[in-house]
């Protein structure tokens, strides 16, 4: 047994959130913060069989899409503050982790 731990943009997250659970996975969903832009993220995390891993991974990977966005950068306190111009920076998509599960118990 893996657990898959995926961390998706927040627009990303519903629709691989539902087609998860259409194939039967189950899913704890927990909303999270990107330490880079400070945007919403949603993490997701998966119990998955071993035979079923490269199933679950296809159905995040595509539903996951990343895009490009503008984006104001923010000026940190004690700095200049100059004014800046929006910069294009490239989100979504998703940040996969999968983990061996020693042990797994549903009380």
């Amino acid at each position: 047994m893996k657990m898959i731990m995926a961390i998706l943009n927040a627009e990303d997250a519903p629709i691989v959130i539902r087609n998860l659970m259409k194939n039967k996975f189950s899913i704890t969903k927990l909303a999270t913060q990107g330490g880079f832009l400070r945007t919403g993220n949603v993490t997701i995390m998966s119990g998955v069989d071993d035979d079923r891993l490269d199933e679950a991974l296809a159905i995040i990977k595509e539903n996951s899409h990343s895009r490009k966005q503008m984006i104001a950068p923010t000026a940190e306190p004690g700095l200049s503050f100059y004014p800046t111009m929006p910069i294009e920076v490239i989100v979504g998509g998703a940040t996969i982790f999968v983990l061996p599960i020693e042990r797994f118990e549903k009380v």
